[in-house]
């Protein structure tokens, strides 16, 4: 559809314009974007304008900061796709403990700007991804369990609802509204800056310890048993299935090889994460990169990609982890499994991020105690067939552990809107969408519906 560009001095684009290709383009390569049209605000009062813009033309509206979650969006031929990557303020309050985020920031620019004053925010595991969107999800973190969901941590969000309002919402003004937002997704209005907590952390021990892919069924093994242990909250782990790449850049002990990586950041001290440490020390990794480093380069840990690449990512929550699944998980994404580039990760959760803590949004707490993630380059068809087909063999695999309910932020793919949150709280989110926005002009990744109409697009 051809629209009419009449909004100024907000950049606005429509198909044939040039830069086009560039302003739809997500974040995720493997997603081909086509919206009616992109509006780049850089005000919260261009947001007004493009979102106005929309609904006289009986357009939608879709929100994007970076577009690491895109693949669900689905078709956008209806849509406005609202690019918010250039409004990047930062501002941070030392003494309140606390910053103030525009709607385009990357984690990595909030990590650098609170560490200047000796504080850190519940960053995600990647350096580039999208401040926004990971709260408006839930949003994990190196730090999440002393510190919990940092869509549990948000003081107040500004925002433009479908009217075109630019409103605060935060315990006190738009209460509904704000509890919607911690976790309940991007379906409630446009984000134009978050409010956050930040936290006295300066340092952490953390690094990775890497064995090769054959020493995978003991190293998980190990790995599960720590994880049953009464670990402290300020010790979070991973382990995950990786190959690298035959490149310089890469240790040489792990250059060309699939390795078994186990993941730490440890809030306490290192001689009690050593302790914990030990029994997966004794089996000899390759390479132990465990250091204090500032809190500021935990963004960098997971050595995520920095730069846009096509990927496809699917992530189930567990309620236990016994040792048969285990060993499903080793048969589907070993040494011996051949499977593509498929990097497969076990995630400990638990302590504050289990906590339904009075208070907390519409994602309260994650019911498990574990996160399966599956993620692979899918650079064209067959290899995202090969990936989804491996993905969902790993998830068959599990399901007797499966939650009942799964994490909004690695949904890789759409799927019925009400597996994300409890019964209850899905109901009062479809209440307040019908509040706030009856007639469905704002769309997101995982849209919770209006009271009365079916989920869709």
């Amino acid at each position: 559809m051809r629209v009419t560009k009449t909004v100024r001095p907000l950049t606005f684009l429509t198909p044939g314009d040039p830069g086009w290709d560039d302003a739809r383009r997500a974040w995720n390569l493997a997603v081909d974007q086509h919206p009616a049209a992109v509006a780049v605000p850089r005000t919260a009062h261009d947001v007004v304008a493009a979102v106005g813009f929309a609904r006289e033309h009986g357009l939608r509206v879709a929100a994007q900061g970076t577009g690491h979650h895109a693949a669900p969006l689905g078709p956008l031929a209806d849509t406005v796709l609202i690019k918010t990557h250039t409004m990047r303020g930062i501002s941070i309050d030392p003494v309140a403990r606390t910053a103030r985020v525009e709607a385009g920031a990357r984690w990595q620019e909030v990590a650098d700007a609170a560490a200047e004053h000796g504080l850190a925010g519940l960053a995600g595991f990647s350096p580039d991804l999208g401040v926004a969107g990971h709260i408006l999800g839930g949003g994990l973190s190196w730090l999440g369990r002393c510190y919990g969901l940092a869509a549990n941590n948000v003081e107040a969000f500004e925002l433009v609802t479908a009217d075109g309002e630019l409103v605060r919402a935060d315990a006190v003004s738009e209460p509904d509204l704000f509890w919607a937002l911690r976790g309940g997704g991007g379906s409630f209005g446009v984000v134009t800056a978050i409010e956050m907590r930040l936290f006295l952390v300066t340092e952490v021990y953390a690094g990775l310890l890497y064995w090769p892919a054959e020493a995978g069924r003991q190293v998980l093994h190990a790995w599960r048993k720590l994880t049953e242990d009464d670990v402290p909250d300020e010790f979070t782990t991973t382990v995950r299935y990786r190959s690298f790449p035959s490149i310089s850049e890469i240790p040489a002990p792990l250059r060309g090889q699939p390795c078994a990586v186990v993941g730490v950041a440890h809030l306490g001290s290192p001689g009690e994460a050593d302790e914990l440490l030990a029994p997966l020390r004794k089996l000899g990794p390759l390479l132990d990169t465990m250091h204090i480093i500032p809190a500021a380069e935990l963004g960098y840990l997971h050595g995520e990609p920095e730069r846009p690449v096509p990927f496809a990512a699917y992530g189930t929550l567990l309620v236990g982890l016994p040792a048969d699944i285990v060993d499903e998980i080793v048969r589907l994404a070993g040494a011996d499994a051949h499977s593509p580039r498929l990097s497969v990760e076990l995630r400990h959760l638990g302590a504050e991020l289990g906590y339904a803590c009075p208070g907390n949004g519409a994602l309260p707490a994650l019911p498990a105690s574990h996160l399966l993630v599956a993620t692979g380059m899918v650079p064209d068809e067959q290899a995202a067939g090969a990936v989804r087909a491996r993905a969902e063999a790993l998830k068959s695999a599990v399901w007797r552990w499966a939650a009942r309910r799964t994490y909004l932020n690695l949904a890789g793919a759409s799927q019925d809107p009400a597996s994300f949150w409890s019964p209850p709280d899905y109901r009062r989110l479809r209440d307040i969408k019908t509040v706030v926005d009856q007639g469905n002009l704002i769309r997101a990744n995982h849209p919770v519906p209006p009271a009365g109409q079916q989920p869709a697009a």
